[in-house]
């Protein structure tokens, strides 16, 4: 099973996935600039370490003291703001030699119940193309700004065609299953989506693609948006998806869907994320 995002959203489907399999690989997009992750960008001239470190933390033993550290976050002094986890993953990422290698060896420590992936090893930048916009106005660089323009249009990575690991691809070949959100449809869906040899491997894997649908439209990101609005924006980057899992008891409309819809209750008691038991039994259950 493959997931495919970045932040909260992939965090909490890799939780879901654990546990109805172990063969679980996520690919995380590395275009973060803002916090911890981009400050570590510009200092350490490494891809962007927060989204990975949230997926390793989702893999690990729930009760894992050194998970439960590599979350915490300094307040005080130069490292103020930067989570304890980062600053491991960069060492560990310089000392293993390779990005890849450096994540594998912090998924060994953590004891991961799966993999985590970068969708690409090279440093990019997200570029998002506005809706109305012109000469500058036309498109915005960063995936901050991207975040806070709304209006979005496309998006795409700068450089336009960075490499995506061997082992990205490979899982997503042999997957059976690959899980597609939730989380932010620009900046960290697609984020991941639009590195060129991940939008090709998707298109010739065998396995089922899902759309896991976010409970709500995301302000400003996808601010007046339903399922059909999100079905059609993977469309327009080259995604098409088999099945969409959707919880109609949420404030995210449907729309003309043109894909089936498979509607289940999803979200926790708070209504705001994803219940990881019951997305579990949903996907168990397309995948069944």
């Amino acid at each position: 099973m493959v997931a495919v995002g970045g932040g909260h959203g992939t965090a909490v489907t890799l939780r879901a996935v654990r546990r109805y399999t172990s063969e679980v690989t996520a690919v995380v997009s590395v275009a973060d600039d803002g916090g911890s992750s981009g400050r570590l960008r510009e200092l350490l001239d490494v891809v962007a370490l927060g989204d990975m470190r949230k997926c390793l933390v989702a893999l690990a033993d729930p009760v894992s003291l050194l998970a439960r550290a590599f979350e915490r976050r300094f307040d005080e002094g130069e490292l103020a703001g930067h989570a304890l986890g980062n600053l491991v993953l960069a060492g560990l990422v310089e000392e293993a030699g390779g990005l890849v290698a450096g994540v594998d060896e912090a998924a060994a420590l953590l004891g991961a119940a799966g993999r985590v992936l970068p969708a690409t090893s090279e440093r990019v930048v997200l570029k998002g193309e506005l809706h109305g916009g012109a000469g500058d106005q036309a498109h915005v660089n960063g995936q901050v700004a991207v975040s806070a323009a709304g209006r979005i249009r496309r998006v795409s990575l700068v450089p336009a065609d960075p490499k995506a690991p061997r082992e990205v691809l490979d899982a997503l070949a042999g997957a059976d299953q690959v899980a597609i959100g939730p989380g932010s449809l620009y900046t960290s869906v697609l984020a991941a989506l639009v590195v060129p040899e991940i939008t090709a491997a998707l298109a010739t894997t065998g396995a089922q693609k899902v759309l896991v649908c976010n409970l709500r439209a995301q302000v400003p990101d996808t601010e007046g948006y339903d399922v059909a609005a999100h079905v059609g924006a993977l469309r327009a980057h080259g995604v098409d998806i088999d099945v969409v899992l959707w919880d109609g008891t949420c404030p995210l409309e449907l729309g003309r869907v043109d894909r089936p819809v498979v509607d289940r209750p999803l979200a926790g008691q708070n209504g705001l994320v994803h219940d990881p038991a019951r997305l579990a039994e949903a996907l168990s259950g397309l995948l069944a």
